[in-house]
């Protein structure tokens, strides 16, 4: 096992002067699972790469260990990398596919087999052993080229979008495995994928590329409930994040007042208390993050205050068993995160947009009809209208 650490890791190319990782520093505890998470082209693959030794590194170091290997070949960084594609030999058995990297190393037979037996155990591929990969299902492909990176005792795994070849029952399914596996032989992982639900279920910490700058890094949690600006808001969470511009008004240091559309909201003192630009008395435009689970029917809330409810019409509702997604028309100005730093209205002045609410399955609440919607204010995000930075 070893630490793994990025110190102002940068690769741009020559010519297009596209710089695809910028100046990115992280650090990856001993045995930690660490999820590097983005959308398509943001940089994650590149700096899985960089840290591998199959991408040449512009500028900055890569330290494993206490070593930087900059200028090691990838062979000798200790580390195993799992692709998307599986990369098996198809000509091979099982059971050698999981031995090739031992055998390359001429460790003696009977060792090979005591390890690999011990590897198929732990992967539950004890009875495919003599198969060749034509036979086998994309899960137990997996499991074969995770086996091949086992049986190696590397000090790190990289993992680049491993299930993305999977369909959605069998990730669910892999995506367990993989971290159940990855607790037990506590090897530092970085895995990378642009599933924002693999990150939030496989990770010790998640940390959120984009246009290959850093966004956050921290725990899936704190990210959920602490996004940094409003790319990591809208990008972690499904349904996304309703991003509007509003008002919010404060006389004192009691109860504000968010002016959203023509609805007004009732901020409790508590929650504007630990935001320093919205404290005091006056008027700040900002954009109010409301995620769809802190809105409900107010018909399952009798006790929810009148002067944190929306009435709204409703459009179309998706029923999921559990829960009911509710979009709903709200007549103020809705954004989209066009990148990193820079908000974009979806629809002009004065007309409605579009949210998302999250109500309990015994709502009966239905299309073409209007809805009451219980906000829970204290769930409330705010953030800068110029920077999209979090308030």
């Amino acid at each position: 096992m070893a630490r793994i650490a990025l110190k102002n890791l940068t690769k741009r190319y020559p010519g297009s002067g596209v710089v695809a990782v910028d100046r990115l520093n992280l650090e990856v505890a001993n045995g930690e699972f660490l999820v590097l998470v983005g959308p398509s082209g943001c940089g994650k693959s590149t700096a899985l790469k960089m840290i591998a030794g199959l991408e040449e590194i512009t500028e900055g170091e890569v330290e494993i260990g206490d070593e930087v290997v900059n200028d090691l070949a990838a062979r000798d960084r200790d580390i195993a990398m799992i692709f998307q594609s599986y990369a098996l030999y198809p000509h091979l058995t099982v059971f050698d596919n999981i031995a090739f990297p031992l055998q390359i190393a001429k460790v003696p037979k009977s060792e090979i087999g005591e390890r690999v037996l011990k590897v198929a155990r732990t992967l539950q591929l004890e009875d495919y052993l003599a198969r060749k990969p034509g036979k086998l299902s994309g899960g137990q492909r997996q499991r074969v080229a995770m086996g091949r990176a086992i049986i190696r005792q590397p000090s790190v795994f990289l993992m680049d979008e491993p299930l993305s070849n999977l369909d959605a029952k069998l990730r669910g399914q892999m995506r367990s495995e993989i971290a159940q596996l990855q607790d037990r032989l506590g090897v530092t992982t970085i895995y990378v994928t642009h599933d924002q639900v693999e990150a939030m279920t496989m990770g010790d910490r998640v940390a959120l590329l984009k246009d290959g700058v850093l966004q956050q890094v921290d725990t899936p949690t704190a990210i959920y409930d602490h996004p940094a600006n409003t790319f990591v808001a809208a990008f972690i969470g499904s349904p996304t994040m309703n991003l509007f511009r509003a008002v919010v008004e404060r006389r004192g240091l009691g109860d504000g007042l968010l002016k959203l559309g023509s609805h007004r909201l009732r901020l409790p003192a508590s929650l504007l208390a630990d935001k320093a630009a919205l404290k005091g008395e006056g008027v700040t435009e900002v954009v109010v993050g409301i995620r769809p689970e802190a809105m409900d029917d107010a018909a399952l809330k009798p006790a929810h205050p009148e002067d944190m409810i929306i009435k709204a019409p409703v459009f179309l509702t998706e029923p999921l068993g559990s829960d009911c997604n509710v979009h709903f028309s709200l007549d103020a100005p809705p954004l989209k995160v066009v990148d990193r730093d820079t908000l974009e209205q979806i629809a002009p002045n004065g007309e409605s947009g579009v949210a998302i609410a999250r109500f309990g399955a015994r709502s009966a609440v239905r299309s073409g009809a209007s809805a009451h919607i219980a906000v829970d204010c204290d769930r409330l995000h705010f953030f800068s209208v110029l920077s999209g930075a979090a308030i």
